[in-house]
């Protein structure tokens, strides 16, 4: 098995879509008023949509492309994001013992393809400014 080896920039990619990923569904919790049992039901979906996004992202490239095309990447963002969103809910089903309800998948799949696209424009941007 071949060992993966990433640049600062690349990392710099990897923490923030993890921190992108804590937002949205943090952001979905407060939407829905369940920041009382926040510490309870928060890693059942933090952790499925985050190991979903960091086995699917790669083979979509997101990681190996030059960061310097991080805005170019959008179409490849929701792609990456719709293959891992399902797994992300059967996963998250399977540790909750319930079912994965296609329209949770959609919203929380889209509203994470969305800030990862966010993240990914002001980490692109970033990166422009500190080249010159």
């Amino acid at each position: 098995m071949e060992k993966i080896k990433f640049t600062r920039d690349q990392w710099g990619l990897v923490i923030g879509d993890i921190l992108t990923i804590f937002i949205v569904v943090a952001l979905g919790f407060r939407n829905h008023e369940s920041l009382n049992s926040f510490f309870q039901r928060f890693a059942f979906t933090f952790l499925p949509w985050t190991f979903a996004w960091l086995l699917i992202a790669p083979k979509f490239k997101l990681f190996k492309l030059p960061t310097e095309k991080v805005n170019k990447q959008f179409g490849y963002i929701i792609l990456a994001m719709l293959v891992a969103s399902p797994l992300a809910a059967i996963l998250r089903a399977a540790w909750l013992g319930s079912s994965a309800l296609p329209l949770f998948v959609l919203i929380l799949g889209l509203s994470s393809a969305l800030g990862l696209m966010i993240w990914r424009f002001i980490y692109g941007r970033w990166l422009a400014r500190s080249d010159h």
